[in-house]
């Protein structure tokens, strides 16, 4: 005489209820800690070197600007001549009266073209300026 096992007839399965609420805390988290894309710069340039230097917190308001070598001047992602600044910074400003202009110039241009830059942010009554440089070592 053969004794047959019985099993159980139910089937153990992962619960799936808490599937969808694990799924969109983690969307969530990413959305928030995940930068979104930086700026393409389309420029050359060398960063003159300074003893001191403090490190801006909030990126958020920045808006960066960029002569190169060639006296090329990017805003933000766009190759722009000298007489648009003044109009795209009052813009900027209005949209985000807090707006910060990091000024990234090449250590070898010519000062003129900065001043000439300086002129067109006072004009824009865009005052925040912050010069950025690379730490002397």
């Amino acid at each position: 005489m053969k004794f047959n096992k019985k099993r159980a007839s139910t089937k153990q399965e992962i619960p799936t209820s808490s599937m969808p609420d694990i799924v969109f805390m983690l969307l969530l988290f990413f959305m928030v800690t995940t930068t979104l894309r930086e700026v393409d710069v389309l420029v050359q340039f060398k960063l003159p070197e300074a003893e001191a230097i403090e490190k801006i917190e909030n990126k958020r308001l920045i808006s960066y600007i960029w002569v190169g070598q060639s006296e090329k001047i990017q805003l933000n992602d766009n190759i722009v001549e000298l007489n648009e600044i003044q109009e795209l910074m009052y813009k900027k400003r209005v949209a985000l009266p807090n707006v910060i202009v990091s000024l990234r110039v090449d250590k070898n241009s010519n000062m003129g073209i900065v001043t000439d830059i300086q002129q067109s942010l006072r004009k824009a009554d865009t005052r925040r300026i912050n010069y950025s440089a690379r730490l002397k070592q």
